[in-house]
């Protein structure tokens, strides 16, 4: 069989067009020819009989990569005719569509439930096939097309051609070519129903097309422009809550994978189509509450244990066991917020016996071989990894008596079942097993119920993760990430996470990313990436910061001596990179407790300044100095003291001594304070030009050397947390790929205004009041009465003085607005959507915080105060929310 394929694109003077196809697993390029650089053309014979072609084009110049088509849906050619031995395909360039949501697994699989049927055979002795793009078409639509000539149906609507969906949003359709007389060939695509009635003509002047000379045994394919209809633009409502905060009857003090199931017919039933979850990754590091930290994950494949429904597992045969586990389950179920130890220890345990009692026969089975198979990568791993934090008691492999790093030659016996090693780390492939199989059953269920389930993926992953663990080379650990000062947090914020060496995630094409995703694909049809800025650069703090105001983005370009001087700031290397104390500094900080500080944690080092003494000079020293401090006056004492010795100007660029960067946020310095008038514009204006516009190029480089592969490597629909200190650039490439952005009221993007309009809201975007590192609706309502009254007056239009606390039917208020948005999805906080009912919500809205992203140890134990099962059955409730939401048009 041949195939001649054809293409018009126009390449500028050295560039070469390719044609890369799938053979087995393995993508092939064949260069194709031109004359003019507009018309490229080339021929592929093929022997094997394979059931379709799947191919793509790229372009090089010198044989090195440029560009290529849009990769997440690739071309594909059906050989379903019988009587055909060339193909003659004229095809177009796909760069990534405007609208290629509408190809995410979100709308192909939750919403519209277009899913692709392979094409009839066919045995015509010369065949048309038509094949265009129609993404827009809904749950029940059809593509048909309809022309001049009789095989096209003549134009009469009930005689269309029905076509078949054979890839997402393409159709095609195969035609008897000796039937089609007459040139050129006119037609139009048309929408109809299951039962092939026309409901909708394409918007377009009709289509002609102008068949070459067919031999015997020919086929013709043209990939024509995507057809457009006038259908508006879906915008959908939805919950956000972590699984953790879910609570039924039934469960066993945490959210489970049961529970996420009776959410899912919460948001069924109230006409919500996206249930937005935090990371469902395992944390295990100590076993202890300060492992509820969702976002520190010990590996980016494994889920967390505690997230395990126990009802959907083997009943347990020992009836004393049974009864005593009920009686836990019981009490557990019963707090107000989670135990986070003991709902895990009593997790674990049950998953113990039934491991003792059905593990052998669950292993056996054909379901888990193939789950091994296909897992076995860091399944492996992380069950070797998972015994021996437990075996030493630690989590920092540097501190193991062997295995400090993933040993290859391990895996033989430890993926043998007849091995002593199998049988030692077995317990970790059972529950890997049990959970992976039970959120594939949730995911699975959305679907059914025409539900988007959106998960989230964590910037970072634990120092002690199994990835590094495993994969130390693709992670720096001389650093930790974090977060500049924002609205979150003044001090910024310091993850721990080592961050990410980028150099060697790029020499394999970021395989360590796109495996990520592709794992999170099983599980979820949209997600979220969290903290987008890293891609572009991350907040990297020195290890020896326990506050992340004296970090850096990296990779940036730093400052020389010279390049500062050149801003008419008198730059002074020693006095602006040293912190700044002095008397008046002190008196200012510690008032009655200044001298206290000069003689025990201060020297001299000239007659006005000071320098911390040798066991304080950095926070970490500090922090160890006051751990176990209770008193308030002690923790004051210390935070003055890491204040003290973050008070600098510029900080050294870590891989250049002779390099600057202006500290973050330095204006609120005493350093800053000290400085004559003219020098403070001279950093101002500096400072200004290298966090706003210096960089934005460099930055718009890097995060498209990444960001590209991640996107196309699933179908997932992209969204992202694109909040803080966001440079221009972030805007340009989330346009650029179409990632949804967040928009936020309280925290616009342009700087000018206080509050955002929602009706200027993109498309493109999700919507929100509050995410789980803010305070919820009703807490923001009374944080800043100032704030709250301009809000009620500018943005509500209300007259008068706003009422305290939040009344319900204002917070309804709010809501409708939101979902009034132009934004494709409005997504609120499950605590939000209650804050409608005085009757439901939580007394204390205190209560109701998920996250205080300014403390790093702080306890994630929010959960529903209300059984799903009892939001279910309040109907008026239900009915309030499902109202709204319709009535909204969305």
């Amino acid at each position: 069989m041949t195939i001649h394929f054809h293409i018009e694109y126009r390449t500028a003077f050295g560039e070469e067009l390719s044609l890369c196809f799938m053979d087995k697993d393995e993508v092939k390029t064949l260069r194709m020819t031109t004359v003019d650089g507009v018309d490229w053309w080339c021929d592929l014979s093929l022997r094997t009989s394979t059931p379709n072609l799947i191919y793509y084009y790229k372009v090089t110049t010198d044989g090195t990569f440029e560009r290529s088509e849009w990769l997440t849906v690739k071309h594909v050619i059906d050989f379903t005719c019988t009587a055909a031995t060339e193909y003659h395909v004229y095809d177009r360039w796909n760069d990534m569509p405007e609208d290629s949501y509408l190809y995410s697994s979100a709308f192909t699989d939750c919403i519209n439930h277009q899913v692709p049927q392979p094409l009839k055979s066919t045995s015509f002795a010369r065949t048309l096939r038509l094949i265009v793009r129609a993404p827009q078409l809904r749950d029940g639509e059809r593509l048909a097309v309809i022309g001049a000539q009789k095989a096209l149906g003549e134009w009469c609507p009930d005689k269309a051609v029905p076509m078949t969906l054979h890839n997402y949003c393409e159709w095609a359709v195969d035609i008897d070519a000796e039937q089609l007389h007459g040139e050129p060939i006119e037609l139009k695509f048309v929408v109809t129903n299951a039962s092939g009635h026309v409901m909708m003509w394409e918007c377009s002047s009709n289509r002609t097309i102008a068949l070459p000379d067919m031999n015997k045994g020919a086929m013709v394919v043209y990939n024509l422009d995507q057809a457009f209809f006038e259908i508006w633009n879906r915008r959908l409502a939805g919950t956000l809550v972590p699984v953790f905060s879910l609570r039924t009857k039934k469960s066993a003090g945490v959210g489970d994978f049961g529970d996420l199931k009776m959410m899912i017919d919460l948001m069924a039933k109230t006409g919500q189509r996206v249930l937005q979850l935090l990371p469902i990754n395992d944390t295990t590091i100590t076993h202890t509450w300060t492992d509820s930290y969702p976002y520190s994950c010990i590996s980016i494949f494994a889920i967390h244990p505690q997230y395990a429904d126990l009802r959907a597992l083997p009943e347990l045969k020992d009836k004393d066991a049974r009864n005593e586990a009920e009686a836990e389950r019981r009490r557990l179920n019963a707090l107000p917020q989670i135990d986070y130890e003991k709902a895990n220890a009593f997790k674990l345990d049950y998953l113990g016996k039934v491991y003792q009692q059905e593990g052998k026969k669950m292993m056996k089975s054909a379901q888990f071989k193939a789950f091994f198979q296909e897992t076995q990568s860091w399944l492996v791993p992380y069950a070797q990894y998972s015994w021996l934090r437990n075996e030493n008691g630690t989590a920092d492999f540097s501190q193991w008596k062997d295995h400090n790093v993933w040993n290859e030659a391990d895996r033989a016996l430890l993926s043998d079942p007849r091995t002593k090693e199998y049988q030692t780390v077995a317990f970790f492939y059972f529950v890997q097993y049990v959970l992976s199989a039970q959120m594939k059953d949730a995911h699975e269920y959305a679907r059914q119920k025409g539900v988007i389930l959106k998960g989230d993926i964590p910037i970072g992953v634990n120092r002690y993760s199994c990835d590094v663990w495993v994969e130390p080379k693709y992670f720096n650990l001389n650093g930790q990430a974090g977060a500049p000062p924002d609205d979150f947090s003044v001090n910024g914020q310091n993850w721990g996470f080592p961050t990410y060496n980028w150099n060697e995630m790029l020499k394999d094409g970021c395989q360590w990313w796109v495996r990520r995703f592709q794992n999170m694909s099983q599980f979820f049809d949209a997600y979220r990436i969290d903290h987008v800025l890293g891609f572009f650069r991350i907040w990297e703090i020195p290890l020896d910061c326990v506050y992340g105001l004296t970090g850096q983005f990296a990779p940036s370009q730093a400052m020389s001596h010279e390049e500062i001087m050149q801003y008419g700031l008198n730059f002074q290397e020693e006095r602006f990179t040293q912190p700044f104390i002095t008397d008046w500094v002190l008196d200012r900080v510690f008032h009655g407790r200044a001298d206290e500080v000069r003689s025990k944690y201060l020297e001299r080092i000239d007659g006005e300044r000071y320098r911390m003494k040798p066991e304080f000079d950095t926070q970490r020293k500090i922090e160890a100095h006051f751990a176990g401090a209770t008193q308030q006056e002690d923790l004051w004492l210390r935070d003055g003291l890491y204040s003290l010795v973050s008070d600098v100007l510029f900080v050294r660029d870590r891989n250049r001594a002779d390099m600057f960067h202006p500290r973050i946020s330095a204006q609120f310095g005493f350093i800053y304070e000290s400085l004559y008038d003219n020098d403070k514009q001279a950093f101002n204006r500096l400072y200004n030009d290298y966090y706003y516009r210096r960089n934005n190029q460099f930055w718009y480089r890097e995060a498209m050397k990444k960001l590209p592969k991640l996107v196309q490597a699933t179908r997932m629909l992209v969204c992202a947390e694109d909040l803080g200190m966001v440079p221009d650039c972030v805007s340009w490439v989330m346009k650029q790929l179409r990632i949804l952005s967040l928009e936020l009221q309280s925290m616009p993007k342009s700087p000018t205004t206080r509050f955002g309009h929602l009706s200027q809201n993109p498309y493109c975007s999700v919507c929100t009041i509050s995410s789980h590192d803010m305070p919820t609706l009703r807490q923001w309502w009374d944080e800043d009465y100032e704030r709250t009254q301009d809000y009620y007056n500018s943005m509500l239009y209300r007259e008068g003085p706003a009422p305290h606390p939040l009344p319900g039917w204002l917070a309804e208020d709010i809501i409708a607005r939101h979902l009034d948005s132009p934004s494709m999805l409005c997504v609120l906080s499950l605590q939000d959507w209650l804050a409608m009912s005085e009757r439901l919500r939580l007394p204390d809205a205190d209560a109701e915080r998920i996250n205080i992203p300014a403390n790093p140890k702080h306890y994630w134990r929010y959960r529903m105060h209300l059984n799903i099962e009892d939001l279910m059955a309040d109907a008026k409730f239900t009915d309030e929310l499902s109202t709204l939401i319709r009535q909204s048009g969305r």
